[in-house]
């Protein structure tokens, strides 16, 4: 595949475009939120969750993802446990421990309302070669630590 001609853009225009994606996505994310029942903080530790799959974390993996403190991970796991969406499984290796599991059909549930929106960016990814994907997933990864280090930094 070789790749399409794009327009010329510079970084303050790359950075609007980033500014407004950032910003839908906020605002989906409270929509979606609300219509399952959940707040943006629970939703995204449940994303959190869904995507360690098999490999279950902890309550201390999911706050450092989540930017939230343990004592705060335990208020949004008893909520995620009551709403059905999680459930809290022994860790085998310390029994003083525990790891969280996504319950099936939360899932489920939650997979009806974002495989519709990643089979459309799927469609927006087949527009580029696997060396411009491998240039926006540095860029998404490089992006991430850069806001996560920010936030560590001046929001804690």
């Amino acid at each position: 595949m070789q790749a399409k001609p794009r327009p010329p853009a510079t970084r303050k225009q790359a950075l609007s475009a980033m500014d407004h994606l950032i910003a839908t996505h906020l605002v989906g994310q409270h929509e979606i939120a609300q219509q399952v029942g959940l707040n943006v903080t629970d939703l995204t530790t449940f994303a959190f969750v869904i995507e360690a799959g098999d490999d279950l974390l902890t309550a201390g993996e999911l706050a450092e993802r989540a930017h939230v403190t343990t004592g705060a991970m335990t208020g949004i796991l008893n909520r995620l446990e009551r709403a059905g969406y999680i459930t809290r499984r022994p860790d085998p290796a310390d029994r003083r421990r525990v790891r969280v599991a996504a319950q099936p059909d939360a899932l489920a549930r939650t997979r009806e309302i974002y495989e519709p929106y990643y089979e459309r960016v799927s469609e927006l990814f087949a527009d580029y070669t696997p060396d411009e994907i491998a240039v926006l997933h540095d860029w998404f990864t490089r992006a991430s630590a850069v806001a996560a280090d920010y936030l560590e930094e001046h929001c804690r």
